[in-house]
């Protein structure tokens, strides 16, 4: 049996002031871009798809990693997913007619919201089901 470490309230919340932060950032900046409702509806949709796959993926390898089962078809559609996601936004962002400080502030609130999510996702999985002060055993 696995002992998986508790994680401390700071980096608890320090993940979920990260997602908080670039999920927000990103979400104000497309509510107050000046492109067209389809465009913005593209940019929010690639970040709801990005953030779905690494949580995923996170799972997927944390499973790996644990000995729990997971098909190698599931675990390639999730790193083909997140590839996907971050390819999109990028050839979003390259043939956008934005400034390239706006290209850099949606690129960075992307990266910061997958980091983020992972790090949440993480945070959730090890504290799920432990007692205070005490170490969570892997899950059976």
């Amino acid at each position: 049996m696995q002992t998986v470490q508790r994680p401390t309230a700071a980096f608890v919340g320090a993940s979920w002031g990260a997602l908080l932060i670039g999920g927000s950032a990103y979400l104000i900046g497309l509510w107050n871009a000046q492109m067209q409702l389809n465009e913005k509806g593209y940019y929010l949709t690639l970040l709801l798809f990005g953030l779905f796959a690494a949580v995923s993926l996170q799972k997927t390898v944390r499973d790996r990693s644990e000995g729990l089962p997971v098909t190698g078809i599931y675990a390639g559609l999730c790193w083909v997913s997140l590839i996907s996601a971050i390819l999109l936004l990028t050839v979003g962002l390259w043939n956008a007619t934005l400034a390239p400080s706006e290209k850099g502030f949606y690129a960075m609130s992307f990266v910061l919201s997958l980091f983020a999510v992972v790090a949440v996702q993480k945070n959730v999985r090890d504290l799920g089901g432990a007692r205070p002060g005490e170490p969570k055993a892997a899950m059976e």
